[in-house]
């Protein structure tokens, strides 16, 4: 049995730090991809608090024009996203982080849960190609910051082999 959850009272840098420790220890020598996404959306989960969706969107060999719901945690999502619309096509279609205050301001977002208020969406890449997107939906407005985004990214680097 894994219990893993921050120490209490962490700072996000340090949320952060043991976030990308449990991830990379769930993972290891665990080749099967869906499973180390379903065990990572589960840590986000645990680790971070005011989230309503947490998740992976992938991008399926031999079709690299949209992104299909992966492993998350929250209500059922949208299945298909073409690349280049909403937060997360667009995190993929740019190859960077999508930090969004306020959804509703976001041109062409993508509403699969009206309570989502703000969005975090990190790009995950391996061998230079996107191969998913790490998704965080609030229903707080302004919920992540630069901290998140740094924390996250640190998260999608450490597993981009491992998915």
């Amino acid at each position: 049995m894994f219990d893993f959850a921050p120490g209490a009272g962490a700072h996000k840098p340090e949320i952060y730090r043991e976030l990308v420790a449990a991830a990379l220890a769930l993972t290891d020598a665990e080749p099967d991809a869906v499973a180390n996404m379903a065990n990572c959306a589960a840590l986000i989960a645990t680790f971070l608090s005011d989230l309503n969706w947490a998740g992976f969107y992938r991008v399926i060999p031999g079709n690299p024009d949209e992104l299909v719901l992966g492993p998350f945690i929250g209500k059922p999502a949208c299945i298909r996203i073409t690349i280049g619309q909403g937060v997360c096509g667009t995190a993929a279609a740019t190859r960077q982080t999508q930090c969004v205050a306020d959804v509703h301001a976001f041109p062409g977002h993508i509403a699969c849960d009206a309570d989502s208020r703000s969005e975090l969406v990190v790009p995950v890449i391996r061998d230079g190609q996107v191969v998913a997107v790490i998704d965080l939906d609030s229903p707080l407005p302004a919920r992540f910051d630069t901290d998140d985004a740094a924390g996250i990214e640190a998260l999608a680097a450490a597993i981009a082999g491992r998915i």
